[in-house]
C-alpha cells in the first residue's frame, strides 16, 4: 500500500527541493538575462520541466531519485577535494574517477517519471489575492468568454460544447487544484494542443490582459469549490476564505487578511444581536443586501462590500442565497467548517475540509474533557492543518 504524503517527510522534502532547484535556477538565468518574460514573470525556457506529480503516485522512483540527487552532491565533494589536490595526481584522479561511478552508478529514475510537458508560464505564481472583488470580476469574464464552451456550471456541457475539436474539461473535478498556477495560465491565454499540435482551445490572450486572466483562475476555484461542495457534501479540495474590506472596532483591522493567524467566523445571518460573543475566534457579520447597518457590538467586523462579498461567497458556498450561514476558516484562512441551522449547533459532521492526515473520528484529549462540537471543530482545525498536492508540490505546509 503507497505511504500518504503525510506519512513520508521524506517525500515532502524531496519535492520541494526539486521546486525550489527548479525556481532558483529559473531566477538565476533571469537574472543573467539568458530568459525573457512571458505574462509578466520569468519565462521558463525548456519544453519539460522535473516533476513532482508522479513522484507522489510512484514514491520506488521518488526514493531512486533522491538517492541520486545524493549521488550528485557526494560526486560535487569529490570534484571539489580533486581540485583542491590536484597538485597530488593520483589521489585527484582517483577521487574524480569516484566522482564519475557515484553519477553513473546512481539508480536513476524513469525519464517518463521525472520529466513532464512545461511552458514558458509553468512556474508562474498568481501576483493577485483571493478577494471577493476578484471573484466576481473573474466571472464577467468566464460569462463572456468561457461559458458557451464550458457552461454556467464549469462542468463543460455548454452549449457549444459538442462543436469543439475536444469536448471541453470540467472544472468541477481535481483539475484546478492538482496543476499549477502558471500551467492554468498557460491553458488560459495561449490555448491547447493535442499530442499532434493542433489547437483544442483558443487562447484568450488578445481579449483578456494578464491580471484578467488570473481573476478568472480565481473564479474557476471558487465556483469549482462550490459545486464539489453540492456534490460530495464536502470542500475535498482547500479553498481560502476570500479576502473581503471590513469595518472593525479595532482601526488597525481593514481586511480580512488582518486576522491572518486567528480563527475566523463569518456569519450571514439577518440579526448579529442574537449571535453571543465567542472569544475564539473573531467574528464577521455579513449583514442582507441593502443599506449598510452599524457595527453591533456582538461581532468583531461587518463585511462592506454587499452584493460584491454575497455573490464570492455564494459561490464559495454553493448557494448564492447565504442566508444564515456559518463559515469556519483556520488560523491559515482555510475554509474548514460550515453550519446553516441554529447559531450554536453545531457537530462533527460540520467539519467539510479535513487534512490527509484526519480521521472521521476526532482526536481524543490526553486528559478527557467534555467538549461542544463547536470546540471539537476548533480543536481539529489547530491540530490538523490542512495539505494539498498541487503542481506538484505538498502545499500548506507551515
Amino acid at each position: 500500500m503507497p505511504e500518504r504524503v503525510a506519512d513520508a517527510p521524506w517525500l515532502i522534502w524531496l519535492l520541494e527541493a526539486i521546486h525550489r532547484g527548479q525556481v532558483g535556477l529559473l531566477q538565476l538565468l533571469h537574472g543573467l538575462g539568458w530568459t525573457g518574460d512571458v505574462d509578466g514573470q520569468p519565462a521558463w525556457p525548456w519544453t519539460q520541466r522535473l516533476a513532482g506529480e508522479y513522484l507522489l503516485v510512484d514514491q520506488a522512483q521518488a526514493r531512486q531519485l533522491a538517492w541520486s540527487l545524493g549521488a550528485i552532491a557526494a560526486a560535487l565533494v569529490l570534484l571539489a577535494l580533486a581540485m583542491l589536490w590536484r597538485r597530488r595526481r593520483r589521489r585527484s584522479l582517483c577521487l574524480l574517477g569516484m566522482a564519475l561511478a557515484a553519477v553513473v552508478l546512481a539508480p536513476w529514475p524513469s525519464r517518463q517519471v521525472v520529466l513532464v510537458q512545461a511552458g514558458p508560464s509553468s512556474f508562474h505564481r498568481n501576483p493577485l489575492p483571493f478577494t471577493d472583488a476578484a471573484i466576481v470580476r473573474g466571472a464577467a469574464q468566464y460569462r463572456r468568454l468561457c461559458l458557451q464552451c464550458h457552461g454556467a456550471a464549469g462542468d463543460g456541457q455548454g452549449p457549444e460544447a459538442s462543436a469543439q475539436p475536444v469536448w471541453p474539461p470540467s472544472f468541477i473535478g481535481p483539475l484546478l487544484w492538482r496543476r499549477a498556477d502558471g500551467e492554468l495560465l498557460q491553458a488560459v491565454r495561449h490555448g491547447v494542443r493535442n499530442g499532434q499540435g493542433r489547437p483544442t482551445m483558443a487562447g484568450v490572450a488578445g481579449q483578456l490582459s494578464v491580471a484578467q486572466s488570473w481573476e478568472l483562475l480565481h473564479f474557476l476555484r471558487a465556483q469549482a469549490a462550490g459545486r464539489l461542495l453540492n456534490a460530495t457534501g464536502n470542500w475535498a479540495q482547500p479553498v481560502a476564505l476570500p479576502d473581503m474590506p471590513l469595518r472593525c472596532h479595532r482601526p488597525d483591522k481593514t481586511r480580512v487578511r488582518d486576522w491572518r493567524g486567528q480563527r475566523l467566523r463569518l456569519v450571514s445571518l439577518a440579526d448579529a444581536r442574537q449571535l453571543p460573543p465567542d472569544p475564539r475566534m473573531v467574528t464577521l457579520w455579513l449583514p442582507p443586501a441593502g443599506p449598510l447597518p452599524a457595527l453591533p457590538e456582538q461581532v468583531d467586523c461587518i463585511v462592506v462590500s454587499g452584493s460584491v462579498a454575497q455573490q464570492a461567497l455564494g459561490l464559495v458556498n454553493g448557494d448564492a442565497a447565504m442566508r444564515d450561514v456559518q463559515l469556519l476558516a483556520d488560523k491559515d484562512g482555510w475554509l474548514r467548517a460550515r453550519n446553516s441551522r441554529a447559531v450554536g449547533n453545531w457537530n462533527d459532521e460540520d467539519l467539510l475540509c479535513r487534512s490527509a492526515q484526519d480521521t472521521q473520528a476526532p482526536a481524543t484529549p490526553a486528559v478527557p474533557v467534555a467538549e461542544d462540537g463547536l470546540t471539537r471543530i476548533l480543536r481539529r482545525m489547530d491540530l490538523e492543518p490542512v495539505r494539498y498536492v498541487k503542481g506538484g508540490r505538498v502545499h500548506g505546509l507551515r
